[in-house]
């Protein structure tokens, strides 16, 4: 039996991890749950565990400038506590450590009308603290990757499903209250959480190392997928055409229009990367 502990017991992806095992391979896995908040990592028994599924942070929900002491503790939460935990793990022989990472690690959406694509070559880039937090924790785990403790970094794309947080859960309060919506070509990465929860099971079963891409076969166009939560949810929603000339000039002063029209995807080549 592969036993695995999730760090991050009130977290969307953890508890779904958990839940999906639960109903799933509850005769071939053991999955336990903390909170890294009410919990002192000095004593967590890992010994017993074969892989950390390490999910707990300080999710992204800043627009435009942040304070200082907001700052620090994303990189206090999302950067140092980690690479703590994992030092820790790795004395105590765990064997593998599956850290949640973002594609936020490269950047943002580009501007509407123009196409980003995220390739084995490009290099990652932050534009703020959160990405950079995120960033960091990875450069540190690399540092500690070996044969006998293997380290697996997951930048997921936006991830959605029912009950879902973050900017999924704003498109979903969208499309449940509004009975517009503007109609903009666009190509996001997305997965959804049972993709999500599958894609890392398979990484524990391989016990794999590396930087993995995780994303649904298709990219997600942001008003059709509007759209398709208004029906789902028994909504009408009519999508306007031709707005897309005047939101490429507001997104100038207003940047949530880029982030929820532009282009950001990973390409569908790309798998894997070494460490």
């Amino acid at each position: 039996m592969i036993k695995v502990l999730v760090t991050g017991k009130n977290s969307y992806i953890g508890n779904s991890f958990y839940d999906y095992i639960k109903n799933n391979y509850h005769n071939e896995y053991q999955v336990d749950k903390i909170s890294l908040k009410d919990t002192n990592i000095e004593n967590i028994d890992l010994c017993k565990y074969d892989t950390v599924f390490h999910v707990a942070g300080i999710a992204h929900s800043d627009f435009g400038k942040i304070s200082e002491e907001k700052s620090k503790e994303y990189y206090k939460v999302n950067t140092d506590l980690t690479i703590h935990l994992a030092k820790k793990k790795k004395k105590k022989k765990v064997k593998q450590f599956i850290f949640m990472s973002s594609i936020i690690v490269y950047g943002d959406s580009s501007p509407i009308g123009v196409k980003k694509i995220i390739t084995n070559e490009t290099a990652p880039c932050p534009i703020n603290a959160y990405g950079d937090s995120k960033l960091k924790a990875e450069d540190g785990l690399k540092l500690l990757n070996n044969d006998k403790f293997k380290v697996a970094i997951v930048r997921a794309p936006l991830i959605y499903g029912e009950k879902s947080k973050g900017n999924y859960k704003t498109l979903e309060t969208i499309a449940i209250n509004l009975p517009f919506f503007p109609y903009v070509e666009n190509e996001r990465s997305v997965i959804s959480i049972n993709n999500l929860c599958k894609y890392i099971k398979q990484i524990i079963d391989k016990c794999d190392t590396g930087i993995y891409f995780p994303q649904d076969d298709e990219y997600m166009n942001t008003s059709l997928m509007v759209k398709k939560i208004a029906n789902h949810n028994d909504k009408e929603m009519i999508l306007i055409h031709g707005l897309t000339p005047p939101l490429r000039v507001l997104s100038k002063f207003i940047p949530q229009i880029n982030k929820a029209f532009g282009n950001f995807v990973y390409d569908k080549t790309l798998k894997y990367l070494d460490l």
